[in-house]
């Protein structure tokens, strides 16, 4: 085969070749008057020019950093409105709303026990009727209207032998019941009585 690939161990790279770098200043001296250490920290030159710097030693750095103001030369309103552009990181606002006023949406909750509903659907929603004594005696003994004595007797009669104590045992909780019919049956056989 001619023309066969050779391996070869000369690298290419498209990275460009690291030579020496262009002459830099050794050291930087301190940019205060009369101080001939090495300038080491920068800080700003001025409120509108954050990226010109000065270089300063340490203990010069913080001298300046103690005495910088930013604010320095604003009036109230300049300083109250640079603060409110800074909220936004100096982006531009607008009202809430106002950039999806035209659609509406519709959220609905699955509130089966009503926990979110306000004042305003609660009274405008009938109050449910509290049941009166005979209702509730009828709802005992298992009975609708129109009653009759002879109906209530018939029915009561039922229900004492399927709940009398003596028919269960000493059941505590059909002992209950028999309580709540015996109570239910004279109250309904005194309003019938009326």
């Amino acid at each position: 085969m001619t023309g066969a690939m050779k391996a070869t161990n000369a690298r290419r790279s498209w990275r460009p070749a690291f030579g020496p770098s262009p002459a830099q200043p050794a050291t930087r001296r301190c940019d205060h008057p009369g101080c001939a250490l090495e300038a080491e920290y920068r800080a700003p030159q001025a409120r509108d020019r954050l990226t010109d710097y000065y270089w300063f030693c340490l203990n010069h750095v913080r001298e300046y950093n103690l005495a910088w103001n930013y604010y320095a030369g604003m009036g109230a309103e300049e300083i109250e409105a640079e603060l409110r552009k800074d909220t936004t990181w100096q982006r531009p606002t607008w009202p809430l709303g106002i950039q999806g006023a035209k659609r509406k949406f519709a959220y609905t909750i699955h509130d089966p026990f009503e926990v979110f509903e306000d004042a305003a659907t609660e009274e405008a929603r009938p109050k449910a009727r509290v049941a009166t004594p005979e209702e509730e005696a009828m709802a005992v003994l298992e009975l609708t209207p129109p009653l009759t004595a002879d109906m209530l007797k018939a029915r009561y009669k039922e229900l004492v032998k399927q709940h009398h104590p003596d028919a269960n045992n000493g059941d505590k909780d059909a002992e209950e019941r028999f309580k709540r019919i015996n109570h239910a049956y004279n109250t309904l056989k005194l309003s019938l009585s009326q």
